[in-house]
């Protein structure tokens, strides 16, 4: 399971690099599509849960690791995919989801999610102690962050250890802004500097190695650094090779590495394929699966508005507005603007902050109503051409799987990015 992952950094030495996609996402259709997409390819899936999403508190699905984990395999027994092909990292594991807390309250809850994960069977950890808790500065040096990493990695060995499982593979460092996105417009956004990739290296190796955790650090496979990628509220900034040459050359002097790149959300298929091969296989992307899944089940929502008596004006739009409305904590600092642009970003932003209430019991209860509708009916080839001018009459069946083949074209982007190991 873990020698994709531990391939990454050999196969770009040797002249022959892949890449894997990391999909961070609980929506079920979003791995339902991942899932069917391994099955297809006879691949391996790579699924991720953020600290914020997944916790042992529950975080905001209500999921701890251990839930998580038994829900995509859930749904990979019902796809046919053998538990051999399913990779589960932890993304983000330290203290984020509490950093309003003083610091030792927030690590003590971090420490306790990092154990979690581990024991529940993640075997792909994502060290971030990066971010100030409160009467700290919003961004700490690098020696604390890395202190903070080494600390979390002690907890995640003694887990492994005690529960009997593999000793996890980890990711170091982090990206800015902390995760899902920016919150505003971006203009221009600059590749981490070699310099502070490369103190940010020495610095981890260090600390790692005063605390006797050699080891660990012999299964660090990669770095998180800026690219020169992200997206924003409204907009994406576009992967630039050129910008980033004297940063992926430092994987020359560090041959144990690769980079994982975080945001690569709506990125072009030739940008993807271009971070592969320039030293960054690990793709992260998450908003823009659901972006995805979104439109296409707003163009259901518009479709059935159309061809089904008595299903109503875009209830499930409506719906999604007034959940949103009624719980803004998850997009109100987030978005701005007049009202007009809070509406359109609520439900438009590439930020996707709309994935936030999918689980939520209302929003539910409109999509179960919106797939009711078009089950068992035949969608005119005229509506589907005015609504979702990319599927084919032929692909138009079931109302999930045509949502399941709007995520799964996404995934075909990175597919071809990351080509196949060798």
């Amino acid at each position: 399971m873990d020698r994709i992952l531990t391939r990454l950094a050999p196969a770009r030495r040797e002249g022959t690099p892949f890449g894997i996609t990391s999909v961070c996402s609980a929506h079920p259709l979003v791995l339902r599509a991942a899932i069917r997409r391994a099955v297809r390819d006879g691949g391996t899936v790579l699924i991720e849960a953020t600290c914020n999403q997944v916790n042992h508190l529950g975080g905001y699905t209500g999921m701890t690791p251990e839930d998580f984990i038994r829900f995509a395999e859930r749904i990979a027994t019902k796809e046919g995919l053998d538990r051999s092909q399913m990779i589960f990292g932890g993304d983000h594991l330290g203290p984020n989801p509490w950093r309003k807390e003083k610091p030792e309250a927030a690590l003590e809850k971090a420490e306790a999610m990092v154990e979690a994960y581990v024991r529940a069977g993640f075997g792909k950890i994502h060290l971030d102690a990066s971010m100030g808790c409160a009467g700290e500065p919003a961004a700490l040096d690098d020696r604390t962050i890395a202190e903070r990493a080494a600390r979390l990695a002690q907890v995640s060995e003694r887990a492994a250890k005690a529960s009997g499982a593999p000793l996890p593979l980890y990711i170091l460092g982090t990206e800015v802004p902390v995760p899902g996105g920016a919150d505003h417009a971006l203009e221009e956004l600059r590749p981490t500097g070699p310099e502070a990739a490369r103190a940010t290296i020495a610095i981890h190796r260090e600390i790692f190695s005063q605390a006797g955790l050699e080891d660990a650090f012999s299964r660090v496979i990669a770095f998180v650094v800026q690219p020169g990628v992200e997206f924003g509220s409204e907009n994406v900034i576009g992967y630039r090779p050129e910008l980033a040459t004297e940063l992926t050359a430092l994987l020359d002097e560090e041959p144990q590495f690769v980079f994982e790149a975080h945001s690569t959300d709506y990125q072009t298929r030739d940008a993807l394929t271009r971070l592969v091969q320039d030293g960054f296989p690990i793709l992260k992307v998450g908003p823009d699966l659901t972006f995805a899944l979104r439109e296409a089940a707003y163009a259901l929502d518009l479709i059935a508005t159309e061809m089904v008596p008595g299903y109503g004006d875009r209830p499930l739009a409506a719906a999604m507005e007034a959940v949103m409305l009624s719980a803004p904590g998850d997009w109100q600092a987030h978005y701005h603007g007049d009202a007009t642009a809070l509406r359109l970003q609520r439900h438009y932003s590439y930020s996707d902050r709309i994935r936030y209430y999918w689980n939520r019991p209302e929003a539910g209860r409109a999509f179960e109503k919106l797939l009711g509708a078009l089950r068992g009916k035949t969608i005119p080839e005229t509506l589907l051409h005015q609504f979702l001018p990319q599927l084919s009459a032929a692909e138009a069946g079931d109302p999930e799987d045509i949502l399941v083949s709007a995520v799964d074209r996404v995934l075909a982007d990175y597919q071809s990015a990351c080509g196949r190991p060798i």
